[in-house]
């Protein structure tokens, strides 16, 4: 799913009201890191990471890879802190309700 900039504008405000759940050390992405912030996806939608000074990776980095292992869609990298979405596919238990996706300026 490719996040409209409005849906990303949309994510960014909520994701600034949340916490930083998952940090990412020295050990990088780790299989356990991974099922951590999959189980954080699943229960949320939304999280925030955060890279911390000792690790091996750029923020940017780890977002494209954690956002690869757990089917999710990069919101926003700024500094040492990223945030990640993953639609719910229980429309019953979706928490967060995106904005419909715009037509295409070509569609008209």
């Amino acid at each position: 799913m490719e996040l409209t900039s409005k849906q990303r504008a949309q994510l960014r405000a909520i994701a600034n009201s949340i916490d930083t759940i998952v940090y990412i050390g020295k050990e990088g992405i780790t299989e356990n890191l991974v099922k951590q912030a999959d189980d954080a996806l699943e229960a949320r939608e939304i999280i925030k990471c955060k890279v911390q000074e000792n690790a091996m990776l750029t923020a940017r980095e780890a977002c494209e890879a954690l956002g690869r292992l757990t089917r999710s869609e990069p919101v926003q990298v700024i500094g040492t802190r990223f945030v990640l979405y993953r639609l719910q596919h229980d429309k019953r238990r979706r928490k967060i309700q995106l904005v419909p996706a715009g037509k295409n300026r070509e569609e008209g």
